[in-house]
This record gives C-alpha cells, sequence and structure tokens, in this order.
C-alpha cells in the first residue's frame, strides 16, 4: 500500500483510464452487501474443502485473475499476490493476517466488478468512449475466457446473448465514432478534446487487438478481432465529404437561368471553408500518420467528382454546360479553392486523379460544342429578325463610312466569334479554335440564307432601298471575311467562294430588276423614230444611271463587277434587238444606221464610264457591227467578223448570219463567210472572259432579202 501511495500522478491517472475498476463507484449500500455476499461464498467453500485457506485464496485470484483481463493490469493487485506469495512461502500465516488479506481482495474484486451492457451504452452515448471501450474489453475478455472453458455444445444462448452484446456495444462506439467525425465539420467549433480521445480510442483498441491481427477466431465470429475503428474514421470522412457536399444549396432550375453557376460558388465557398477548418483546426488533433490533410481533400475531391457527374445526367443548357466546363477547367485548381494560399502547403493536388474521368470531360465538351452550335445558330437568326424589324420594315438609311454603304453584320459577327472563342479558349485551346470552326461552318450557311430572305423581301415588298442594302451587306460580307482573316488567321477560302455566289445572285436580281425598267425601250431600236431621235437611248441611259447611281458606294472591285454587267446588259440588249429579222434596208438606209449605232455606241461607253466602268471594249461590239452594216466589202466584212470572233468567243455561226442579213446578203454570201470564218476559227486561238453573244437568243430564221 505504501508503495501505491509513492506513484506519480501521471501514473495515477493513467492507471484511473486503464487499470482501475472500469464500473462506476458502487454506494456504501451496495459495498457492503456485495462484501458480505462475497465472505459468505469464500467461507462457505472454506468449509467444504480442507485445503489450507492460502491455497483457497490463491484459487479465487487466479480464477478472477483468468476471468477479469483488467485486473492483470491492476499494479496494487499485483503488488497484493506478490505479498500472498511470500507469506505461501513462509508457510506459517497468523489467522488474523489471512482475514485481512482476505477482506481486503474482497473489497477489490467489488471494485472491479464489469458495468451493465445499459451502463456502458450510456457511456457511449455520452460520449465516453475511453471508458465505455475499456468496459466492453473487460466483458470481452471474460467471454473469451469463458469460450475457451467450454466445447462447442456447452455453449448457451446466454452465452450467445453475451457475443452479441459486445458485438453490439462495439458497433454502437463505431456509430459513434461516425457522429464524432461528422459532426467535425457540421458543427462551427471543433471540439479538440473529443477528436483527441477519439484518436486515443483507436490506438487502444489497436493495441488491445494487436495479437488478434491476422487470425481467425471460430465460428466465424468477431469476438476478440480487430475492430479496425481506423477504416471506420476513413470511412466516416468519406461519408462526411459526401454529405457535405450534398447539403451545398442548389437554387431550383425553373427558379433562376444561372442556376448551376449559382450552385457552384457555393460549392467552392463551401468546400474551401471546410478545408480550411480542416487545416487549421481539425488536422492538429490527429497524429501525422493519419495523414488528415490528404485525407480530407481525396475524400472531397472524390465526393465532388461524383456530384458533378451527377449533374450532368440532367439536360444543362449552354450558359450551365459553360459553367460546369470553366469550374472545373479554372476554379477548381486555382487560388478560390484548392490553390488558396492559406491551405498550402498542406493541401496537395499533385497526386489527385482527374476530377472528371477523361472520357466524361470529352462528353462534357462535345455536349458544350454541340450546344454551342444551336446557340451560334440563334444568335446568327436573331440578327437577321433584328434586320428585318429594325431597318427593312422602318426603311432606315444604311450608314455611310468612308462612301461606303455599311451594315454592322460584320462588326456584330465578330464580336460574338471573339467573345465565345476567348470563353472557350479559357477551358481549352483546342475548344477555342473550335468556336471559330463552328462560326465558319454556320456562315456558309447563313450568308445564303441571309440572302435569300432580303431578295425575298425585295421581291415582295419591292424595297425601294434595295440597291442600297445590296451594297451595304455585300461590303458588310466582305469586311467580315478580310476581319476573320485579319483577327482570328481564319481560313476563308471556303467562305470566299460562297460569298462570290451570294454575290452573283444579288448581281442577277440587280440586272433583272433594271431589265424591268428598260426592256420596253430596247424594243424601239432601229425603228423609223429610233433613226431621227436620240430620246429612246437618253431614256435608256438616264433609267440605268438613276437605277445603278448607288453602286458609286459598293466597295472596289465589286462595283466594277456590276457596272461591268451593266455595260454588258446594254450592249447585249442593244445588239439583240438591231439583229432581229426585218426587211432588206436601201444602201443609204444602212449608212445612216451604221452612223446612228456607232454614236450610241460612244454615247453608251462614255456614260457608264461615269458611273465608274472600265470596260469601253463592251461597246466596240456595235461599233463593229455597224461598220458592217455600211461595209460594201466582203473581204472587210470578214476582216470585221474575224475582229469579233476575237473579242466574243461566244459569238456562234447563228448571230453572224443574222448580222450578215442586217447587213442584206443572201443565202450564198453568208454560207461562204461562214465558211471561211470557221477555217479561221480552227487555226485561231482566240481568248476572252467576257460572255456577251451566248446571253443574245438568235433569230430562229433568218430571211433573205
Amino acid at each position: 500500500m505504501d508503495e501505491d501511495k509513492k506513484e506519480t500522478p501521471v501514473a495515477n491517472e493513467k492507471r484511473k483510464s486503464v487499470s482501475k475498476p472500469v464500473s462506476p463507484p458502487k454506494s456504501p449500500v451496495d459495498e457492503k452487501a456485495d462484501s458480505s455476499s462475497t465472505v459468505n461464498d469464500l467461507n462457505s467453500q472454506g468449509e467444504k474443502n480442507v485445503t489450507s485457506p492460502i491455497k483457497d485464496l490463491k484459487n479465487v485470484l487466479t480464477l478472477t485473475r483468468d476471468t477479469f483481463g483488467s485486473l492483470r493490469r491492476s499494479k496494487r493487485f499485483s503488488l497484493k499476490r506478490k505479498s500472498f506469495k511470500r507469506n505461501e512461502e513462509d508457510c506459517h500465516l497468523e489467522a488474523p493476517c489471512m482475514e485481512e488479506c482476505v477482506e481486503e481482495t474482497e473489497a477489490e474484486l467489488v471494485k472491479q466488478e464489469p458495468l451493465s451492457v445499459m451502463e456502458i451504452n450510456d457511456l457511449i452515448q455520452q460520449r465516453q468512449l475511453l471508458k465505455a471501450f475499456q468496459s466492453i474489453k473487460y466483458l470481452e475478455d471474460e467471454i473469451v475466457t469463458e469460450m475457451d472453458g467450454k466445447d462447442s455444445d456447452d455453449k448457451s444462448t446466454e452465452f450467445s446473448r453475451k457475443v452479441k452484446d459486445v458485438d453490439l456495444l462495439y458497433n454502437s462506439i463505431a456509430n459513434k465514432i461516425k457522429s464524432i467525425v461528422k459532426d467535425t465539420l457540421d458543427h462551427p467549433t471543433i471540439e479538440e478534446k473529443l477528436l483527441t480521445s477519439l484518436v486515443e480510442l483507436i490506438a487502444d483498441e489497436e493495441k488491445a487487438h494487436a495479437r488478434a491481427e491476422g487470425t481467425e477466431t471460430p465460428e466465424s465470429t468477431s469476438l476478440g478481432m480487430p475492430r479496425k475503428w481506423r477504416e471506420v474514421w476513413k470511412d466516416s470522412v468519406k461519408e462526411s465529404a459526401e454529405e457535405r457536399i450534398l447539403q451545398v444549396p442548389m437554387t431550383p432550375e425553373k427558379d433562376k437561368d444561372s442556376w448551376l453557376a449559382v450552385h457552384l460558388g457555393f460549392l467552392r465557398k463551401n468546400v474551401k471553408e471546410d478545408l480550411l477548418k480542416i487545416k487549421c483546426s481539425v488536422q492538429k488533433c490527429y497524429p501525422e500518420d493519419y495523414k488528415v490533410c490528404d485525407m480530407y481533400v481525396e475524400c472531397f475531391h472524390n465526393a465532388i467528382s461524383s456530384h458533378l457527374q451527377g449533374l450532368l445526367q440532367r439536360h444543362l443548357e449552354f450558359n450551365e454546360l459553360y459553367a460546369l466546363l470553366d469550374w472545373v477547367a479554372n476554379m477548381y485548381h486555382s487560388e478560390t479553392l484548392l490553390g488558396h494560399p492559406d491551405l498550402q502547403p498542406e493541401v496537395k493536388t499533385e497526386n489527385l486523379p482527374l476530377l472528371l474521368p477523361p472520357a466524361t470531360w470529352e462528353k462534357l465538351k462535345n455536349d458544350y460544342t454541340d450546344s454551342l452550335k444551336e446557340k451560334i445558330k440563334s444568335y446568327f437568326d436573331n440578327m437577321l429578325k433584328l434586320e428585318i424589324t429594325e431597318k427593312w420594315e422602318k426603311e432606315l438609311q444604311p450608314e455611310l463610312v468612308q462612301n461606303q454603304y455599311n451594315s454592322s453584320l460584320y462588326f456584330d459577327i465578330q464580336t460574338i466569334i471573339a467573345e465565345h472563342m476567348k470563353t472557350s479558349g479559357k477551358i481549352s485551346t483546342s475548344l477555342g479554335n473550335a468556336v471559330l470552326e463552328i462560326c465558319l461552318v454556320d456562315l456558309k450557311e447563313y450568308i445564303p440564307r441571309f440572302v435569300r430572305v432580303f431578295l425575298e423581301w425585295d421581291k415582295e415588298k419591292s424595297f425601294s432601298l434595295f440597291l442600297v442594302y445590296l451594297a451595304a451587306y455585300i461590303n458588310s460580307f466582305h469586311d467580315l471575311i478580310t476581319g476573320l482573316q485579319t483577327n482570328f488567321a481564319a481560313d476563308t477560302k471556303e467562305l470566299e467562294k460562297v460569298l462570290a455566289d451570294v454575290t452573283m445572285n444579288f448581281r442577277k436580281r440587280f440586272l433583272n430588276k433594271l431589265e424591268v425598267k428598260t426592256q420596253p425601250l430596247f424594243k424601239k431600236i432601229l425603228t423609223k423614230t429610233w433613226v431621227s431621235s436620240n430620246e429612246i437611248l437618253n431614256s435608256i441611259l438616264s433609267t440605268t444611271v438613276q437605277f445603278s447611281q448607288d453602286l458609286i458606294h459598293l466597295r472596289e472591285p465589286t462595283n466594277k463587277d456590276f457596272l461591268r454587267d451593266v455595260h454588258r446588259y446594254l450592249v447585249r440588249e442593244y445588239i439583240a434587238q438591231a439583229i432581229k429579222p426585218r426587211r432588206k434596208m436601201k444602201r443609204s438606209r444602212r449608212q445612216d444606221v451604221s452612223k446612228k449605232m456607232k454614236e450610241e455606241a460612244t454615247v453608251i461607253t462614255e456614260t457608264l464610264s461615269e458611273l465608274g466602268s472600265d470596260s469601253d471594249e463592251i461597246s466596240l461590239a456595235i461599233s463593229v457591227i455597224a461598220d458592217i452594216i455600211s461595209e460594201r466589202k466582203k473581204e472587210k466584212i470578214q476582216a470585221h467578223l474575224e475582229l469579233m470572233r476575237q473579242r466574243h468567243r461566244d459569238l456562234r455561226n447563228e448571230h453572224i448570219i443574222a448580222i450578215l442579213s442586217l447587213r442584206g446578203f443572201g443565202k450564198k454570201t453568208r454560207e461562204s463567210i461562214i465558211r471561211h470564218l470557221g477555217n479561221l476559227k480552227e487555226d485561231a486561238e482566240i481568248e476572252t472572259d467576257e460572255a456577251l453573244f451566248a446571253e443574245i437568243e438568235p433569230p430562229a430564221i433568218v430571211s433573205c432579202f
């Protein structure tokens, strides 16, 4: 007893937590009753056996030691055993000493009496897990000892109940471990003492069952086997992270267009705060071998990954897909979350797997690009609607910039491309490039559709600003191609072909409208009224100038192409009317017609030059025909025709016959000249890129006069 009193406070405390009796203190009445009962039992045994009192006491102590494992760890109990051994060796023990020792041992046995299952469970619920574990282990040791002394047939229902009670109590502690781990992040403050005792509990359990590690128990029971509470702790950390992710606020989709962006914002904020709490407050409660930060980061990473993959099961719109891509690619590892300065260096991300599996990530990007295609198409459709409602219907005059009509189309389209290339490029370079490709592909469809709608609108409404908007749109589309090449280094070859086609459609519509206005006037060419007056050509040219004057605000060289078409149209219609079958003219009339045609060819050339045309050679066809009409010599006529053939490869024999008929030649002369020109055609290579006669329908029947 003196030796016990000399122990240090630390030793005493250790004994209280491990070696001292696990049962709560009994009342004086209960202690007296228990003591009397124990003494009576011992006296009864003394009456039945004639062995020495010392031997009886030793047997009792041995039984108690085997039954209650915690007595083996009791220092006081060990000291008493040594005292008893010394007395036994002397073999001479006085009765008073014997009684004193028995009384002291009986009191010790009372203190070591295990708690009931309900009492232990109360300790667990009160989170006094160390005391609870000591009591459960006490019961477990008792059952193991009892099990070793019985055959399998002798094991009663009571024994099975005890085994089940121990398992239930251990499971209850495991559940409490889960609860403590969960509460660690759920509560605003950290219970450091509770977490420290949790670590001590796991360590005590691992030591207590260390010898049973890797062994098998009879009948597949877990009795005496390791409870693996460290694994329970790890699973609890995982479950805690999953629950924390599920607790992040989620705005209903129908309530807000940006619901996912808002949710991901809360997710970033909550996870960052949890990790800061783990680093600053939780980590210090655990030993280094727990690697608390690494464990929590890994669990949160996996929980977030599962959560995001769950979100991908929903139907996500364009903005939602981008918000998810941006969060994964840019936000997650940035200084706003895992890369936050206050989390360093404990939070390591280099060993983390991809937040989304490669296949899932690729599918997300593909879904985004598919949605982007629809988004770009809707942008372009809206631009077309705005053109109709805000410009065509209101007949607003396009803006004139540097003497050219201009539309905002090219700027709006480039703005859309630039914005989406910038945002998508933040995800990945390939995604940014994909935006450009999507826009280029869509523009190949959009520009012809736009022009088609515009032409249909003009056809239906007889749009008064047709040529003005035609010039504005052609200018804008050319500026668009230039901008794509300059600002985005885009390959615009296919788009240039599209623009060439739509420009040709514009030219055709323009000429059709000009034809409608001038065709009735051309029918008067080579009539008696025409020969004696300049009014007919003046009317034609006046109408042409008035209709074509806005071409000056069309960019070069496109305006030259339009004016060349106008020039060619005037000459073509002039010739088509002149070579129509008519009565044979007298020589004097042919001279007058020839002179008049030359004069008008010059006027046509000068008028178109004033508009900006540089195709003076087109009018020469009228002059050559005029020379043929007035020429008397066949050889010179053939020379004129040879010159025409060189300039106009689309000149056919039917056209030549019509011209010779206008001159007044008979069938034989015409055939002779045709044969001569035919031989020249075989020997000469004539180059031209101007179609003039191809669109002139020659007379079906040419009569000889």
